[in-house]
């Protein structure tokens, strides 16, 4: 009989924060830092709170302890949440697959494909059911499918980690504050919390939707790039100068010359085998 005996990528799975990024307020280091100290995979509310279907709101039905290997994702996925949380719009500013990363819960297979599901399933089947998270996809009509999930952090999410209602709401109050007082200073008008999360929601749509026609776009010039790059030299040169005839005027063409052309022809194919080879880059 067969036993799979390492199932596994990373049994202990750690948050490790973006470089570079800009400096987080004080109530986000406040709740990282309780989520440091508290083991939010054995919370009493984890045993408390009946699981519900977002979608439905029937009960379900679940086994009463996270086995180690969720556990230990849900600790890392936590203090990820916790560090890309916007305090106004109650919105975590990152995709699930940039939570993934950087918590080290991404795999990718001998095929070079991404597999996000350790830290997907985390969410779907149990962080949303609980009541921990909310999570909403909107329709992208541009590419046809639904955008990454947008994910929003309850206050039972906080009381995971010890921070009451009031405390958030507390944190939520002084943080728009600081807003008002940076509009008020640009001579504009003060906004509302309900005006806040609107705000908050909108720019989150933004990003995400720039985002996905970045990577289509991406993924197009790719295959197209893939293409060429298995091409013979010659051939690939030939459509290349096709493409550039259609491209530019009589005029354009007569000032770039024979050595022009050539050089451009040669900028072009360069550019395909690069892109061809180079990696993915991530789109969160």
């Amino acid at each position: 009989m067969y036993i799979r005996k390492k199932y596994i990528f990373n049994k202990n799975p750690k948050f490790i924060p973006p470089k570079k990024d800009k400096k987080r307020p004080a109530f986000i280091n406040y709740a990282m830092k309780m989520a440091s100290l508290t083991d939010v995979a054995r919370s009493e509310l984890n045993y408390i709170i009946q699981p519900k279907n977002p979608s439905t709101g029937i009960l379900l039905k679940r086994k009463r302890r996270l086995n180690e290997h969720r556990a230990c994702a849900m600790r890392a996925m936590v203090t990820a949440m916790i560090y890309h949380f916007n305090i106004t719009s109650d919105l975590v500013q990152a995709s699930v697959e940039q939570l993934a990363d950087e918590c080290n819960l991404s795999t990718i297979s001998k095929a070079g494909n991404k597999s996000i599901t350790r830290a997907s399933r985390l969410i779907t089947d149990f962080m949303e059911p609980m009541g921990f998270v909310v999570c909403q996809k909107i329709w992208d009509k541009v590419i046809g499918n639904y955008t990454p999930k947008m994910i929003t952090l309850t206050t039972l999410f906080f009381e995971l980690i010890g921070i009451s209602s009031k405390k958030l709401h507390n944190a939520k109050k002084q943080q728009l504050g600081w807003i008002n007082k940076g509009l008020m200073k640009k001579g504009l008008k003060k906004i509302t919390f309900s005006e806040a999360r609107r705000i908050g929601k909108d720019k989150r749509i933004r990003g995400i939707l720039k985002h996905r026609h970045m990577k289509h776009i991406f993924y197009r010039k790719h295959i197209k790039a893939k293409k060429f790059f298995y091409m013979d030299e010659k051939i690939a040169k030939q459509k290349i100068l096709r493409a550039l005839v259609a491209r530019y005027s009589v005029l354009e063409l007569t000032t770039l010359g024979p050595k022009g052309l050539k050089k451009q022809i040669n900028i072009e194919y360069y550019y395909l085998r690069k892109l061809a080879t180079s990696p993915i880059p991530k789109f969160c």
